[in-house]
């Protein structure tokens, strides 16, 4: 369900709240559609631009104002924007900000209740505050990637979604909902430093509070966990597709064994580390022996914790995901996930329209803030601010 009525959009749980996101890299684009998803009104301050930029994948429910914040005028315009704003998303590193005279002591005075979420790679302050970096570096810096990556390999950075996704956009919209909850209380905005580096530290909390438990007492790869136990760890089937085994429990543990024909009783004891690289390989030679169609049929329904290792072509067909309407699809036909998690009463209902065009509702928000059509003329005549407005079908 996609289609947002006038009636979803004003019971949703941030319906009303107000927000200005800068444009930037994934995070913040990620940010942004979390708080719209959820009912915010998300504008996207985007650079004028006469050759297209990197589409931002995640605009769904937000507009685009199209505003050069490097001319006095445009940056002008944005604090007049943010004297009637909840949210200020800005995703630049330290000091960009201060040196177009945006920064938060700037705009906090003339508004107190705005809040302003700084998202960015390792924070606004320390020795690395002015430097570029990307996921694998925030990862590294976090201490996080030294444990991931297989036995007798270099540790191995996954997909950008752990420290640019979770770390970054995820943990800002938290900081921001956090900020907005404060804010029914004391009235008061204030300054959300949101660090990569320290987001993705604070996911894996569980690492650090569980170093002397035993379950990372061995090197990488070789822990519960990481790929070293047999029972936790992704086969290949004969038809070329994978299963994901999680049997860690001894109850789980044993439906696995069962599910593959084998007799626990013939076998090492299940945390016999010693044993589990020979059990790896007979775990994987009976794997390779049927479809992963076949071993759905063997272990759904059982508490093995063995599923298929879906491809995204194919998650959103699965019997789970359609029974539960996981997965959406836009006026373009485009399936994306629902978002999450789903609210009994005050549920999310994302839009179905397709993404903004860069500077698609420029002047629509100006006037809605106030702006004259002479002041928004002015503005445009001096390429302060840009439109793109949707060709029409023919």
């Amino acid at each position: 369900m996609c289609r947002r009525s006038q009636a979803a959009a004003a019971a949703m749980a941030l319906s009303g709240v107000r927000v200005l996101e800068l444009a930037g890299l994934a995070p913040a684009p990620l940010c942004g559609m979390i708080l719209a998803d959820f009912g915010a009104r998300v504008v996207r301050v985007d650079r004028p631009s006469s050759s297209p930029a990197a589409p931002d994948v995640q605009g769904r429910g937000k507009r685009s104002l199209a505003l050069d914040l490097k001319r006095p005028q445009g940056a002008a315009a944005l604090r007049r924007l943010c004297r009637g704003a909840d949210v200020l998303i800005e995703p630049f590193r330290h000091g960009v900000m201060e040196k177009l005279g945006l920064g938060p002591e700037v705009l906090l005075q003339e508004n107190p209740s705005l809040i302003y979420a700084r998202l960015t790679g390792f924070g606004q302050t320390g020795k690395y505050a002015k430097s570029a970096g990307h996921d694998i570096n925030y990862l590294a810096l976090s201490g996080v990637l030294s444990n991931l990556g297989r036995k007798d390999e270099n540790p191995y950075a996954p997909i950008n979604l752990l420290a640019d996704f979770a770390g970054g956009g995820v943990m800002c919209a938290l900081g921001i909902v956090i900020a907005l909850y404060e804010r029914a209380t004391s009235g008061r905005g204030q300054i959300i430093d949101a660090s990569m580096v320290e987001g993705v530290a604070y996911l894996s909390s569980f690492l650090w509070k569980s170093q002397n438990t035993g379950i990372w007492s061995r090197p990488r790869g070789e822990n519960l966990l990481d790929g070293g136990a047999p029972f936790y760890e992704i086969y290949r089937t004969s038809d070329g597709k994978f299963m994901a085994v999680g049997a860690i429990e001894p109850q789980f543990y044993e439906q696995l064994i069962k599910g593959l024909g084998l007799d626990s009783s013939e076998l090492p004891i299940q945390l016999s580390i010693s044993d589990w690289p020979k059990m790896k390989k007979k775990f994987a030679s009976i794997f390779a022996q049927k479809t992963q169609a076949e071993w759905c049929s063997i272990f759904d329904g059982t508490d093995a914790c063995v599923t298929p290792v879906l491809s995204l072509n194919d998650v959103a067909s699965h019997q789970h995901n359609k029974q539960r309407s996981s997965f959406i699809k836009n006026d373009q036909g485009e399936i994306s996930p629902r978002p999450a998690p789903l609210l009994s009463r005050t549920p999310a209902v994302p839009s179905c329209e397709r993404d903004p065009f860069i500077g698609e509702h420029t002047e629509e928000i100006l006037l809605e803030n106030g702006f004259t059509k002479q002041e928004i003329a002015k503005l445009h005549s001096d390429k302060i601010i840009g439109f793109s407005k949707p060709k029409a079908n023919l």
